[in-house]
């Protein structure tokens, strides 16, 4: 593995780096906590217009076809910065599932517009007490001629508010994983959008569906055949929230060791006391430990070998890395750390919120687990 980057790709992070500094800086942060759309439209914009919001939609329609090395470095650049954008969801999620299942006349309508940024796509897909497994799907798709009328609740959908479409993950079966991914519009009659408000201030929902009829040409892949291939998606998808976490962590570090050195008590630097010392140093050999793994895990998804045991490794360290660095951040800034006038408080209630999105500690140790066990195994339900 060659942990050297390219020109290219170096200057592609210079670039991200830039317009998060430009369009999403820590002021906008705060301003998008808790906003119904939650994100700056101008910054969006700018990831579209230079092409990073297609940077993993194939060529083909209409996207940069880069590797996840390239979406690596976006994401550690999103994570250092906070910046707030639906391009997870709706560019490597819904992209993910598009690419893969979608037929020629779907992927041809959505991913040009989903990489342009005109479109935002997002997936439906946790339910309440449902877990993050197939079975956790219960949203019941009940067919009707060729159609399917979707009734339940999903919780959790980020950018609902914004979305053009929701990918939904629908029950077709009693089989755990008999799920069916279908396109629906979040103004289509029987679907009702309630804001939820989480630790991290982002913008999520909770999405209704009362006999929400679903054509033909808005489902995806072959009935029963959805959960593959979330899961597959879901297993790139999360190497990329490693590397956001691993950002995120690496920011904190660096806004505490400044603390650290220009903050004085009892006449010296708070780093001069060997217990702080001891906490920066931990801090930074983990932080490092978890930018190898993540970048490991990238180059393995960017030349073709398996993630299965890797992708669930990285993101487990990585959000805990990140949720543990945070809050001895806050630690060493004291008191001060946990008022929201001090930046600190935003990156540990991120750190936690992505500990607990997109598959969770546990869920992800039995992910790790049954591949230590057994070489390969089930995903849990």
């Amino acid at each position: 593995m060659d942990l050297t980057f390219t020109e290219e790709q170096q200057m592609l992070r210079d670039t991200v780096r830039g317009l998060c500094a430009a369009h999403s800086p820590i002021g906008i942060v705060r301003e998008m906590e808790d906003d119904p759309i939650g994100f700056p439209a101008a910054f969006w914009k700018q990831l579209g217009d230079l092409g990073v919001t297609g940077l993993t939609v194939p060529e083909a329609y209409g996207g940069g076809g880069q590797s996840a090395l390239e979406a690596m470095i976006v994401y550690e650049e999103l994570g250092r910065a906070l910046a707030p954008s639906p391009h997870f969801v709706s560019a490597v999620l819904a992209g993910g599932v598009l690419a893969r299942a979608g037929t020629e006349a779907q992927k041809r309508a959505w991913l040009p517009k989903i990489a342009s940024g005109e479109a935002i796509v997002t997936p439906a897909w946790l339910e309440p007490r449902g877990g993050y497994g197939p079975a956790g799907v219960r949203l019941a798709a009940s067919a009707r001629g060729s159609e399917v009328r979707l009734s339940g609740t999903k919780r959790h959908v980020l950018f609902a508010q914004a979305a053009t479409r929701l990918l939904v993950l629908a029950r077709t079966g009693a089989e755990p994983t008999d799920v069916e991914l279908c396109l629906v519009d979040p103004a289509a009659p029987g679907v009702t959008l309630t804001q939820q408000y989480t630790v991290a201030s982002d913008t999520q929902y909770e999405v209704a569906f009362r006999d929400v009829a679903v054509a033909a040409d808005e489902r995806l892949g072959a009935a029963g055949g959805g959960w593959a291939v979330w899961n597959d998606v879901m297993h790139e998808g999360i190497v990329l929230l490693a590397a956001q976490a691993m950002g995120g962590a690496e920011r904190a570090l660096e806004i505490t060791v400044d603390y650290a050195r220009t903050r004085q008590q009892f006449d010296k630097p708070l780093g001069a006391f060997q217990a702080i010392a001891h906490y920066l140093a931990d801090a930074a050999t983990t932080v490092d430990g978890g930018r190898t793994l993540v970048h490991e895990a990238a180059w393995a998804l960017a030349t073709g070998r398996p993630v299965a045991t890797l992708a669930p490794m990285a993101k487990l360290f990585a959000c805990r890395t990140y949720r543990d660095v945070t809050a001895m951040a806050q630690q060493v800034h004291g008191g001060i750390g946990f008022t929201t006038e001090y930046d600190i408080q935003l990156f540990f209630r991120r750190a936690k919120q992505l500990q607990l999105s997109f598959w969770d500690d546990r869920y992800l140790g039995e992910l790790v687990a049954a591949a230590v066990l057994a070489g390969r195994g089930a995903a849990p339900a």
